[in-house]
């Protein structure tokens, strides 16, 4: 079954068609319109500015992904899209031109949650991953970690209570003077520093929660890149980017461990854009041994906003019976109406 996928839920337009079937997965097409250069000059996304870019992308794109997979909208079996949570004019963007799409041409229509998608990513290249695990999801937007009892149930055990991990990568790496976006510079830097030199505070709260919180990280960051400047001095950069990525890492890693602890769960996804990390990547594969878990991650490849990841969502959703209608909203939130119950669509082919 060939499923489309379509994401725009913050910068990044794309289209994907993947093959799915019980014992088989198979990217047949993953095209991404980045928009990076774009946001690059404002050292963040532009809301505006990006649905604008979704706009004049997403045709082109889609047409791309189903000439790259050889198919026409004919053989598409359902179309997937993020519906919810993101920026919510780029969320509008890909709804209601995924609506349109079915809608004109009989097709079903599966509404994804843009975090579910993310751990279905791991599906595309792990082909033993099966539920049950545990989920870390840690992107711009999310730190969270999840039961994943089956293919569509999610129970979320912890979350930030502030920011996110990648929010706070971004933002001091911008404060720095480090390229957007910051937490590809971090990574790279925080090799040349010493994760020892500045301390800080760990964004893993204390007591009886799986909970995290970087605000408080990113003001102590904050205040140490003050207080150089204040008294004349240079920035450390590199012992900065190595004590910030030590910390958020750790905090991560604490947070993961006693989750697995308290689960007995034997396999662990690590998902979302900040999964790219390499020490955070490493720093897991190490929490998975001490814990006699296995670590399952998607390649960098599929750790950002891509349309795959939608689509393989979208399969178990199909398979779960969720549809949806010309109803449909896109949702800032990460808990939409729509998810509970699902609509049954008139979009079905006859």
């Amino acid at each position: 079954m060939y499923i489309l996928g379509i994401e725009s839920s913050c910068d990044e337009t794309s289209a994907a068609v993947v093959e799915m079937e019980a014992e088989k997965c198979r990217i047949a097409s993953n095209i991404v319109a980045s928009q990076i250069e774009t946001h690059r000059l404002y050292g963040g996304v532009v809301p505006e500015i990006a649905s604008r870019a979704h706009i004049e992308a997403v045709t082109g794109i889609t047409h791309q992904a189903l000439d790259t997979a050889g198919i026409t909208l004919s053989q598409v079996g359902a179309v997937a899209v993020t519906a919810a949570p993101g920026l919510i004019g780029a969320l509008l963007v890909g709804v209601n031109f995924a609506k349109s799409l079915a809608f004109a041409n009989h097709i079903p229509l599966v509404p994804v949650n843009h975090i579910k998608a993310h751990v279905a990513a791991a599906y595309l290249s792990d082909p033993q991953l099966k539920p049950p695990f545990l989920a870390v999801v840690v992107s711009g937007g999310h730190t969270s970690l999840f039961e994943v009892r089956s293919y569509t149930d999610f129970v979320e055990i912890g979350a930030t209570r502030d920011d996110a991990a990648g929010e706070a990568f971004d933002k001091i790496g911008r404060v720095i003077g480090l390229p957007y976006p910051g937490g590809a510079a971090i990574d790279k830097l925080a090799y040349e520093g010493d994760p020892l030199a500045i301390k800080l505070p760990s964004p893993a709260l204390g007591g009886d929660t799986l909970d995290f919180s970087f605000s408080g990280l990113k003001t102590a960051a904050l205040n140490y890149i003050n207080t150089c400047r204040q008294n004349g001095t240079e920035v450390p950069r590199a012992d900065l980017a190595a004590s910030y990525t030590h910390a958020i890492v750790e905090g991560v890693a604490q947070k993961t461990e006693a989750a697995l602890r308290q689960t007995g769960y034997k396999t662990v996804v690590l998902a979302g854009g900040v999964a790219a990390n390499s020490h955070l990547r490493a720093r897991l594969e190490r929490v998975a041994a001490d814990c006699k878990a296995r670590l399952s991650v998607p390649p960098i490849s599929l750790c950002g906003d891509n349309g795959a990841m939608v689509a393989a969502a979208g399969y178990f959703a199909y398979l779960a019976g969720q549809r949806a209608g010309t109803e449909l909203n896109a949702s800032a939130e990460d808990h939409p109406a729509w998810e509970q119950p699902f609509v049954n669509s008139f979009f079905e082919k006859r």
